[in-house]
């Protein structure tokens, strides 16, 4: 469950390394996967720059920014409706607009399968693999 001043790792190139959830965008105090949050970017990734200063690949947000997340992973162990438990190391999120499309264009890490019935499909197409 992530809750207001958790840290998440952010698994796309959009720029941010880890992010801190500042608001949950529903009726309970905590999200779960699939859910919307509000984030503040804590931490950029830096891509490597070549020796002129200019980077290959230009970071779309930096540390500071308020964006809108979705929860992809948590750590708290979720029940499928099969009655197996899954459980993953760490909680992360992916970026989004508003109108809800990725702001990265790759994902670096799998993806809960609970995403699909979230119709969070833009983002399982995206990810390598779906747990």
């Amino acid at each position: 469950m992530i809750q207001l001043k958790t840290m998440l790792n952010c698994i796309d190139n959009s720029g941010a390394a880890v992010v801190e959830c500042v608001n949950v965008l529903k009726k309970k105090r905590a999200a779960t996967v699939g859910d919307r949050i509000v984030i503040v970017v804590q931490k950029q990734r830096s891509f490597g720059a070549d020796p002129s200063g200019n980077s290959g690949i230009a970071n779309k947000v930096r540390r500071g920014d308020i964006r809108h997340a979705v929860v992809v992973r948590v750590k708290k162990e979720m029940q499928r409706p099969d009655g197996s438990l899954v459980k993953f190391d760490d909680n992360a999120c992916v970026l989004v607009n508003k109108s809800g499309d990725p702001i990265g264009t790759r994902m670096n890490g799998v993806v809960a399968t609970e995403l699909r019935g979230r119709q969070w499909s833009k983002i399982l197409s995206l990810a390598p693999m779906h747990v």
